[in-house]
């Protein structure tokens, strides 16, 4: 028999018992308590719903949850990107999401070492999140982003910031590029490769935060206004920022190989 939710963001709603008895799936036309309680904790992993947790399923649900489930399947062979909370799913959010109040997640984090090296932010761009590590490596904060195009990918590997650049200079560069003055939202953080070539690619702000959660960039990482000032107030000049399809990408945590 199926085992109900155990942790206490999803316990005594009956719409998620039922969801894992697989009695039901939470899809289009869907609303209630269960959705909203599920839409609060893919908004508290760093899953972007934009308008936030209103308990009606539509398109920012279902784009958080495929990216939840894109993220999930890796260690829950039997969740898949469907959009919908099916029991399976149910299953992996509720061993992953954190306790109730609480940002973050409970497990399945990557590690905040590219190839041996110390990084402050890793960028999942297949679940569309930003984790920010404190200088010891700790968790901060997880941000939604969104990320290049099929023809205009975000590229993977090891960058470094090379600067930072404040709301004057992130307008000034939109209208300079784009003749848009808020397109890259309030702030820049410009990246190079690690062995110092130009990337060609920037974290910045946005000024269309509801397609956050998807790939429409130039290949540039797009957060939220709010996402971005905690960003660039964190991070300096040097830091390490690894950017990989998957949190279990096989550079992310692997030694340095002394020779």
């Amino acid at each position: 028999m199926p085992e109900p939710p155990s942790n206490t963001r999803f316990t005594g709603l009956p719409q998620l018992a039922d969801v894992a008895a697989g009695q039901q799936v939470l899809g289009p036309g869907t609303k209630g308590d269960g959705l909203r309680a599920v839409q609060t904790a893919l908004l508290d992993m760093g899953f972007a719903i934009h308008g936030g947790a209103d308990g009606r399923y539509g398109q920012q649900t279902a784009r958080a949850l495929r990216n939840f489930q894109m993220h999930a399947s890796r260690n829950f062979p039997a969740v898949r990107p469907t959009g919908t909370l099916d029991a399976a799913t149910l299953r992996a959010l509720d061993a992953l999401a954190p306790a109730p109040g609480a940002r973050g997640q409970s497990r399945g984090l990557p590690s905040s070492f590219f190839n041996g090296q110390p990084v402050r932010v890793v960028v999942a761009l297949r679940e569309h999140r930003t984790f920010l590590f404190d200088p010891e490596g700790r968790l901060v904060d997880i941000f939604p982003n969104a990320t290049g195009t099929a023809t205009t990918p975000t590229r993977t590997g090891l960058k470094v910031i090379r600067a930072k650049l404040d709301q004057a200079a992130a307008e000034a560069a939109g209208a300079r590029l784009w003749n848009d003055a808020y397109v890259f939202g309030v702030r820049i953080l410009d990246l190079s490769w690690a062995d110092g070539r130009h990337s060609g690619e920037e974290l910045h702000g946005t000024n269309a935060p509801a397609m956050l959660g998807a790939d429409v960039s130039h290949g540039c990482i797009r957060h939220s206004n709010e996402a971005i000032l905690v960003l660039h107030d964190a991070l300096s000049a040097g830091d390490r920022v690894a950017i990989v399809e998957h949190v279990d990408d096989p550079h992310l945590g692997v030694a340095v190989q002394v020779s």
